[in-house]
């Protein structure tokens, strides 16, 4: 079973989230919070293969939260932002706060039960197109690209191409495919890449080769 935490303060959309999960035979929607507080006590209580969380909530906010897991725990599980807009500067600050993904309160059932079977596998629930929406909206562009392209200058040029297919979305085997390597081999160099970075996950990476330039639009 694919155990999920949903943290959000209205009602309604707890509800909503707890019934077209419940629906799938696989899932299972364990605890519901209704601010960033208490959505910590749960995750920490029931140990979640998912967290879904929302980021506008009274007293402690989910970006807040998500700093929170991710410094105390060396290995949260997947936190996806919950959001009505996708170009939404909160979602960019959550996704460098150790979020892995997001997805948007109007994804439809079927879609929505599909994403939270990704996140729990350890994918990114972020397409490439929303990840470029994501920047071009940033206030600070340039700046973040010149900063970007340092960091990635880091890198050498298999690392660099890693990166891109981090930023593309891909799977370790669909970059192994492409570029002619073992996928043990691209997972050393996924962890590797992670590591010069400095990025707490696959998701933090992408949103950088975006930033730094190196994902073709």
């Amino acid at each position: 079973m694919v155990r999920v935490v949903v943290v959000d303060d209205e009602a309604m959309v707890c509800g909503f989230l707890r019934t077209i999960l419940g629906s799938a035979d696989d899932i299972e929607v364990v605890a519901e919070a209704h601010d960033g507080a208490a959505g910590i006590e749960a995750v920490l209580r029931h140990r979640p293969d998912v967290v879904l969380m929302d980021l506008r909530m009274p007293g402690m906010d989910g970006i807040t939260a998500i700093e929170r897991l991710t410094r105390r725990d060396a290995q949260p599980p997947p936190i996806v932002v919950l959001t009505t807009f996708d170009a939404d500067q909160y979602v960019l600050r959550a996704l460098r706060a150790g979020a892995t993904g997001f997805l948007v309160k109007s994804t439809p059932p079927e879609e929505l039960i599909g994403l939270v079977r990704v996140a729990a596998e350890g994918h990114t629930v972020l397409s490439p197109a929303a990840a470029r929406r994501l920047i071009a909206a940033s206030t600070d562009g340039l700046s973040a690209r010149d900063r970007a392209r340092e960091r990635v200058a880091l890198l050498t040029e298999r690392e660099t191409e890693v990166l891109a297919g981090l930023g593309e979305g891909l799977s370790n085997a669909r970059i192994a495919a492409r570029l002619h390597l073992s996928e043990a081999t691209v997972k050393g160099y996924v962890s590797r890449t992670l590591d010069k970075l400095e990025c707490a996950n696959r998701t933090q990476a992408g949103l950088l080769a975006h930033e730094a330039g190196i994902v073709a639009s």
